[in-house]
């Protein structure tokens, strides 16, 4: 049986997607959660058309998103949500997730915490470190890693960062 994981990266699928993580993780199937994205057939043209044919790409709404992950699979996953509100809103469906990886997040309205380095920025809210934290809580594996090649850090000692 396949393994699914998760990124958290708010450029949703891009080249690093394909490039650093698809092989890293040994991932065949890659699976975009964004409502608007999935609702706009040009948008998610665009957002699909650069992924090589060998790799099994969707972009999906959050519904979608929760029964294709709830469905098993024998190819590694990865599903890439732009907000760790979708993770969390997800976690019922995702008990088997490997990990919950996160990545890239600009600047929102409602961000208050703020790490930027060489490999990119990470904006979080106070809701999102609520619900990371609770899932950290509940034994999903969440770090922060920007790219395959940095230092995975855990989400306790993360949080501790910011």
């Amino acid at each position: 049986m396949g393994k699914l994981y998760i990124r958290v990266d708010d450029r949703l699928i891009h080249g690093q997607t394909i490039v650093a993580w698809c092989p890293t993780l040994s991932i065949k199937e890659i699976i975009g959660v964004d409502d608007f994205t999935a609702k706009n057939p040009m948008l998610k043209t665009i957002v699909t058309m650069s992924v090589p044919k060998s790799y099994d790409i969707d972009v999906v709404t959050l519904d979608k998103a929760k029964q294709l992950v709830s469905q098993d699979s024998e190819n590694n996953r990865l599903l890439i949500v732009k907000f760790p509100h979708h993770v969390y809103q997800l976690k019922e469906h995702i008990k088997e997730c490997e990990m919950i990886i996160l990545g890239n997040m600009a600047k929102r309205e409602d961000t208050v915490h703020q790490l930027s380095g060489a490999t990119g920025i990470f904006y979080l809210s106070e809701q999102d470190v609520e619900e990371l934290s609770e899932l950290d809580n509940e034994g999903f594996n969440v770090i922060f890693q920007q790219l395959p090649n940095t230092n995975a850090v855990q989400w306790e000692s993360f949080r501790k960062s910011i």
